[in-house]
């Protein structure tokens, strides 16, 4: 992979990451694009450090949040910031259990099959119009809201469908208010992230490829000030505008990824 290559996709993944419109369904769509001919393996590695990096983007603009909830996990206490701590790990067991028990599975997605992420992206967009039409109750997430948004964000891990449009339309449909929704959509990947990235690191699946590490750098740069960037504009955006504009984005691009792959077969 050529570093303008990796940039390209850095910039991809740090401007999807946080719309509702599948950031992984982005970089499938971009691989096949710029010719990708790389194992799933490979391909699961690039998308799996460009992850990583929107994670650290995500670290820094709620850095206060993030604060708080390590303040509130350690401090025992029953207060509000240990509920919340409690809440972002039960959401996190749902695509915890999926990625141990169905890793090899996964990665045979993501390696740029066009009519399987275009269709993923007509359910998100399915999942965005509802939530569009769904009325608000202004309730915070509750411990079972925690867990079926879980659900969705397991779901969520197939390249297409849209991890926080999955996560926030559920939340939404629950009758969640939406600015709460969101927060919680964004830091409730987190956790997950630097755990996959951990696992990687200590099985040695992210050097065990012929991959040249400057063009992953280069990727992890670029979807970090992207992401950064992404993050501090994308979370106004989602609270105040409609989901149905996402809701009519991510359709337009999955037919185009389905008859992308048909008329270059």
């Amino acid at each position: 992979m050529e570093v303008a290559d990796a940039v390209f996709l850095g910039i991809v993944q740090g401007l999807t990451e946080f719309l509702p419109v599948s950031s992984s369904g982005h970089l499938e769509i971009a691989k096949a694009i710029l010719g990708d001919t790389s194992v799933p393996e490979e391909s699961l590695m690039i998308t799996v450090v460009l992850h990583f990096a929107t994670a650290l983007s995500t670290l820094v603009v709620f850095r206060k949040d993030v604060t708080e909830i390590f303040r509130g996990l350690f401090s025992f206490k029953w207060n509000d910031e240990f509920k919340f701590s409690l809440k972002i790990i039960l959401s996190m067991i749902p695509a915890a259990v999926v990625g141990v028990l169905f890793e090899e599975e996964l990665e045979a997605f993501f390696g740029g099959a066009l009519t399987f992420v275009g269709f993923m992206l007509l359910i998100t967009a399915l999942l965005l119009w509802l939530a569009d039409k769904a009325i608000s109750t202004g309730k915070p997430v509750s411990y079972k809201d925690a867990f079926v948004i879980g659900v969705a964000q397991a779901i969520a891990i197939l390249p297409g469908i849209s991890r926080s449009g999955a996560t926030i339309s559920t939340s939404v449909l629950l009758g969640n208010d939406k600015a709460k929704a969101a927060r919680f959509s964004f830091l409730m990947v987190v956790p997950l992230i630097f755990g996959k990235i951990a696992k990687d690191l200590l099985s040695g699946d992210l050097t065990d490829t012929t991959i040249e590490v400057t063009p992953l750098l280069a990727g992890f740069v670029a979807a970090f000030i992207a992401g950064y960037a992404a993050c501090k504009w994308m979370v106004e955006l989602v609270r105040k505008s409609k989901l149905s504009y996402f809701a009519i984005y991510c359709f337009i691009v999955g037919v185009i990824a389905i008859t992308y792959e048909y008329a270059f077969a």
